[in-house]
């Protein structure tokens, strides 16, 4: 079975539970609360959920054989009586394929656990790969990881750049040369399990909610190949009527200067910013000096992107994910100041602009939580 990753999915439900879907949402709250909370008893989830004991037992026995619940044992209580059984999600019990497709040189991907910890690596060289090529590295990535897993596998998350659809179709990727692309679909037919592909700034911005530091509403900046980003807001992913919130690597910046983007507009972002052309640059520059009004202007341009933003959204934090030796230091204080300039600082003045806390592994962390939205109910 193949799952969307549809907007408001578990991270923050924003729509009226029909009688239709009660049990499926029911089921998806004692998993959660496993899933946060740990180790709990029947009496325990019932408390936590508000649903009656009665329903608890009954969604844990059907748990229970489907081997997502396990006992662990009794509870060490001083009160009289029998002591409780505690319970938890069987953490054991499956395994996740995470792909990350946002590096300009190699396609990384890792098998995780439950939990999102990386168990096993992999990757592929891109070696300028595009189109058909770039897929079947797609393919034999995942082929690589599958064979690795010694638990079955609940499904294969994918963090791709460009513009995903809700179905998985890259609409366009410019730098792997890629149109309608429906890499889910491909991915489905070939290994037969669920398969979620989406936006790979979008997936790092699920990372970060669910495995990282994210304390409110946030915008997390990904700069690797490209640069993209991703949106959360009330907790709840923001994708855009087209598919493209986020997508500001193809906005021009400023008015002056830049050179021609992939895309075929003259001073995107992605030229100011992109890891290739900003590694160039370094590589090229003489002297410290030279190095740091590099960044510097790197800096100032996704500031002056992303203030617009800011000041429509109130956010409370941005996060930059990316080569900590390049937006770490000069690039994020240019920007940070930029921001500060040029939206109100009433409102403004105490906005965060930090680094991940998730380092590389941020996408294929991402792709773990997909997956476990999408099957589980869980994030």
């Amino acid at each position: 079975m193949t799952t969307g990753f549809a907007s408001g999915r578990v991270l923050r439900p924003t729509t009226k539970v029909l009688p239709e879907h009660a049990r499926g949402h029911n089921r998806s709250l004692v998993l959660q609360t496993l899933y946060r909370l740990g180790q709990r008893s029947r009496a325990d989830i019932a408390r936590e959920t508000g649903l009656t004991r009665v329903t608890v037992s009954d969604l844990i026995a059907e748990l229970i054989g489907e081997n997502l619940v396990i006992e662990i044992g009794q509870r060490e209580d001083a009160r009289p009586g029998k002591p409780a059984t505690l319970l938890d999600l069987n953490r054991d019990a499956f395994q996740i394929v995470g792909i990350d497709l946002s590096e300009y040189a190699t396609f990384r991907g890792a098998l995780l656990d439950l939990d999102g910890k990386i168990l096993e690596r992999a990757e592929l060289p891109l070696a300028s790969s595009v189109g058909d090529a770039a897929a079947d590295k797609v393919i034999a990535l995942a082929a690589t990881l599958i064979e690795k897993a010694n638990r079955p596998v609940l499904g294969i998350g994918v963090g791709s750049p460009g513009v995903v659809d809700l179905a998985g179709v890259v609409l366009t990727a410019p730098n792997l040369g890629w149109i309608g692309r429906d890499l889910q679909g491909a991915l489905t037919e070939r290994f037969g399990l669920p398969v979620i592909v989406i936006n790979d700034a979008n997936a790092a911005a699920l990372a970060e909610h669910s495995f990282g530091a994210a304390m409110g509403d946030m915008m997390l900046v990904k700069i690797g190949h490209g640069v993209g980003s991703g949106l959360l807001l009330g907790g709840t992913p923001l994708f855009g009527s087209r598919f493209a919130a986020g997508e500001i690597g193809h906005v021009m910046v400023g008015t002056n200067g830049g050179e021609v983007c992939v895309c075929g507009k003259i001073g995107c972002l992605e030229t100011w910013l992109a890891t290739p052309r900003l590694d160039a640059l370094l590589a090229a520059a003489m002297t410290s000096d030279e190095k740091n009004e590099i960044l510097r202007e790197a800096g100032e341009r996704l500031g002056i992107a992303l203030a617009p933003v800011v000041g429509a959204l109130d956010l409370a934090e941005i996060v930059l994910s990316g080569p900590t030796e390049l937006l770490d230091g000069v690039l994020a204080s240019a920007t940070i100041e930029t921001l500060r300039a040029r939206t109100m600082p009433e409102f403004h003045g105490n906005l965060v602009l930090r680094m991940t806390t998730l380092g590389e592994d941020i996408v294929l962390r991402g792709a773990a939580v997909m997956v476990l939205s999408g099957q589980l109910g869980v994030s």
